[in-house]
């Protein structure tokens, strides 16, 4: 006899309830069972035949059978919908951790984060009721596919490139979205503000640095911001593809595929997440990936450049890595114009003052 249960998600499985429920998982209904687990850890497909390169699945302990209705709790504890089990399987960590972020290296967070887990997983349908809250600073831009497509439609816009980010956008980020603009009508600025790793910059801090930027320098008409309430994975190729099908999802025809996406430490190559493109359709994957190097000030071009475009000495750059860019934050120094808007850098370091 089917019985009723309850659990609580996590905060990462609360993000993917969100992303089946709003269609930015379409064409996912609900948490996958075991046949397209292991499709898309193989193939990076369903077996319905569509594109879909990470699995997203429920793991839990709770007890429960096949029939039974769970109902479904956001980790604030949110009542937010049920699912109805149709499967519970186990699956092979190792498995999905080499196939999907080709390591199985337990430093990995993509890989951490699975085993985490666990490996029994329960598979059905959702019905959601409610959708997961956010913090303040990201409510007003929480737009749904539905409610994206409308405002691209409300504006005319019919080429609308993506720009997927976890950081503040700097110099080189606004670049390459104003490079991608020039062939599009608008531009979708969509950072990720689902669970990310300890050290990534907190998302109402991204926020307003995203608020800044866009209020100084960029044409009001031409650009959007929205919010993609998942979780990252840090899958790196992978990833990449999954991002593209999500901006696809939201309404956009193009997607900006930069240096490392997605990446994390040195699991991936620079241009990995661009590689593995060339073996899908474009034609299946229904949204044109648009390709960046990584872009740079040249001193001598006195401008925004990258490796295509500039014939100068790595001398006459201005790089600042991750790293020397934290400290010089946390010790209250403003990074270099050519590096970061000053108004974003301010932002950036009274939050770090705050934090400390």
């Amino acid at each position: 006899m089917a019985e009723t249960r309850k659990l609580t998600l996590s905060p990462r499985q609360t993000a993917d309830f969100e992303m089946i429920a709003n269609g930015g998982f379409a064409p996912l209904t609900g948490f996958l069972g075991e046949a397209d687990w292991r499709s898309s850890c193989e193939d990076m497909k369903l077996t319905s035949g569509d594109i879909w390169p990470i699995p997203v699945t429920l793991a839990t302990d709770l007890e429960c059978e096949v029939g039974d209705t769970i109902e479904l709790s956001a980790s604030d504890d949110k009542p937010l919908g049920r699912m109805t089990v149709t499967e519970i399987f186990e699956r092979d960590i190792d498995f999905e951790a080499e196939n999907v972020y080709r390591t199985t290296d337990d430093e990995h967070p993509g890989v951490a984060a699975i085993r985490e887990e666990g490996t029994r997983c329960v598979a059905g349908p959702i019905e959601a009721d409610a959708l997961p809250n956010h913090i303040d600073p990201v409510t007003p831009h929480l737009l749904s596919p539905e409610e994206t497509k409308k405002a691209f439609a409300d504006r005319g816009w019919k080429r609308v490139v993506a720009f997927q980010t976890r950081n503040p956008i700097h110099r080189a980020h606004e670049y390459l979205t104003k490079a991608a603009l020039e062939i599009c009508d608008g531009l979708l600025i969509h950072p990720i503000v689902g669970e990310t790793k300890s050290d990534d910059i907190p998302a109402d801090v991204r926020i307003a640095c995203y608020e800044v930027l866009m209020k100084d320098y960029y044409p009001e008409d031409r650009v959007l911001l929205g919010v993609n309430p998942s979780a990252m994975r840090y899958a790196g190729p992978r990833e990449a593809v999954l991002h593209a099908i999500v901006r696809r999802n939201y309404g956009c025809t193009h997607f900006i595929v930069g240096r490392d996406h997605a990446g994390v430490g040195d699991y991936y190559g620079t241009y990995d997440a661009q590689l593995i493109f060339e073996d899908i359709d474009p034609q299946e994957l229904g949204i044109t990936p648009l390709f960046f190097e990584h872009s740079f000030w040249c001193k001598k071009c006195e401008g925004m450049a990258s490796g295509k475009t500039c014939p100068h000495d790595s001398s006459d750059h201005v790089f600042l890595s991750g790293t020397k860019v934290r400290e010089m934050l946390g010790e209250g120094e403003m990074p270099p114009p050519e590096f970061s808007r000053p108004e974003v850098a301010q932002i950036l370091i009274d939050s770090y003052r705050n934090a400390g």
